[in-house]
């Protein structure tokens, strides 16, 4: 039953990002949430333990007041239509955040070795996912789409690559891979990409995964531009700018180097190659005047309207888009930010309540840096390990929280995976430290 059990916790790992993959069974149910679910129910059955990690117990209260917090802003909805968005909202919320206080209790009896592969198999899920994108692109390119060929036959429905307009009679893709959006892949890419630069650069020079994570991060930051998100490189400079302190001698090594500049180099050549075409491509991308502009900021109107007439709880879970249908004109429109979304469907009370979900979470991260150097104290080898990771997650969380500014990410299956395996960092690797 543990074979069982690792078999659906690892697929969830690498499918958790495949969004396209879902089928409209009682609202969309995707690849992730079935193997969450059999995760979930699996894990149950091959339990005998009753004790669990502190973290978990955190975890539970939390879980406890936010379930509270959604069951009080029940009372705040006036119509069917925001009812049945508010039990999928809470649906989906029950599902993902069971998933992160069980992972955390999983991976942390299984011990580090089980850490270090349950990161790997979530990476190559979003290498995976990039190596489609640019499968995607290139065939577009052709006239094509390649999401008729694997993804429409497995769930009946039709999607495409994301065209974002013309250039002299030139089409712009931006890649969406297996997720629903090209912002939102950019903005995953930014979890593995500052989580393995850390760790690929203290890595030693023989050591096997060096050049593996090399060519990695180079590709993975050629489809991030590829995505064209704005958001996406916003996260990745604030958490860059965070790695920069703990690692500024590695700035201008040639280890690093080596990675950024092929890639540099290689987006260099496209460029000038086609330089009017990306010209005009990149003037609209720095423009703040148009009409996806605004409508990201023009959503944060809505906050003084919602603070003054819901303060507490705000209008239900999962509800923006059926109380704004009528600004809108669209029934599945949403803020277009995490943080309206935070405030205009769970108030006040829910906002400081993830608040401080947040800020625990990145005191644990910091347990896991003290860690780090206690173990480099001692002269313990695993320090350039501990220390990486706990930094690398920093960055990663602080650069989806910039990003999640103007996008709604912070929602998704993806997040509380990569919450789960941050909070088991300090977990994992106590153990060596006593």
């Amino acid at each position: 039953m543990r074979r069982v059990t690792t078999f659906f916790f690892l697929a969830s790992l690498f499918c958790v990002t495949f969004e396209k993959i879902h089928w409209d069974v009682a609202g969309t149910v995707s690849l992730a949430d079935v193997l969450a679910i059999l995760f979930l129910l699996s894990f149950v059955v091959s339990t005998t333990r009753t004790t669990v990690p502190q973290t978990t117990v955190v975890l539970i209260a939390f879980f406890s007041a936010f379930l509270i917090v959604y069951l009080l802003g029940y009372f705040d909805l006036t119509d069917t239509d925001s009812v049945q968005q508010w039990a999928k909202g809470l649906a989906k919320w029950l599902i993902h955040f069971s998933f992160l206080a069980a992972a955390v209790v999983w991976i942390s009896r299984r011990g580090q070795q089980y850490f270090w592969r349950s990161l790997g198999w979530f990476c190559a899920g979003l290498v995976v996912n990039s190596v489609y994108g640019v499968l995607q692109l290139l065939d577009a390119r052709r006239g094509g789409n390649l999401d008729a060929l694997p993804l429409s036959p497995i769930t009946g429905g039709a999607s495409q690559i994301n065209i974002y307009g013309g250039v002299n009679g030139a089409t712009i893709y931006r890649p969406n891979a297996m997720t629903g959006d090209p912002n939102h892949l950019g903005i995953m890419l930014i979890v593995p990409l500052l989580v393995l630069a850390p760790l690929y650069l203290r890595l030693e020079p023989d050591h096997p995964w060096r050049k593996r994570l090399m060519f990695v991060i180079g590709f993975l930051l050629l489809v991030e531009a590829a995505t064209l998100s704005r958001s996406g490189l916003l996260g990745l400079v604030v958490g860059v700018l965070i790695l920069a302190v703990p690692y500024q001698r590695f700035l201008t090594s040639r280890q690093l180097l080596i990675p950024v500049g092929t890639a540099l180099a290689i987006l260099f050549v496209i460029v000038v190659t086609r330089l009017h075409y990306f010209e005009v491509l990149l003037r609209t991308r720095v423009s703040t005047s148009g009409g996806s502009e605004s409508a990201h900021f023009a959503v944060y109107g809505f906050v003084p309207t919602i603070i003054y007439s819901h303060p507490l709880f705000g209008l239900g879970l999962n509800t923006f888009s059926v109380y704004y249908e009528f600004v809108t004109g669209k029934s599945n429109w949403g803020p277009h930010s995490y943080f309206v979304a935070l405030i205009v469907e769970t108030g006040l009370v829910g906002s400081v309540l993830f608040a401080l979900f947040i800020a625990w979470v990145f005191a644990r991260l910091k347990r896991a840096r003290d860690l780090g150097r206690a173990l480099a104290a001692v002269g313990d080898p695993l320090a350039a390990r501990v220390r990486p990771l706990a930094w690398g997650f920093t960055a990663a969380l602080a650069g989806t929280i910039a990003a999640n500014a103007f996008y709604l990410t912070m929602q998704f299956y993806y997040f509380y995976v990569t919450m789960a395996l941050a909070l088991t960092v300090p977990v994992v690797f106590a153990r060596r430290s006593r």
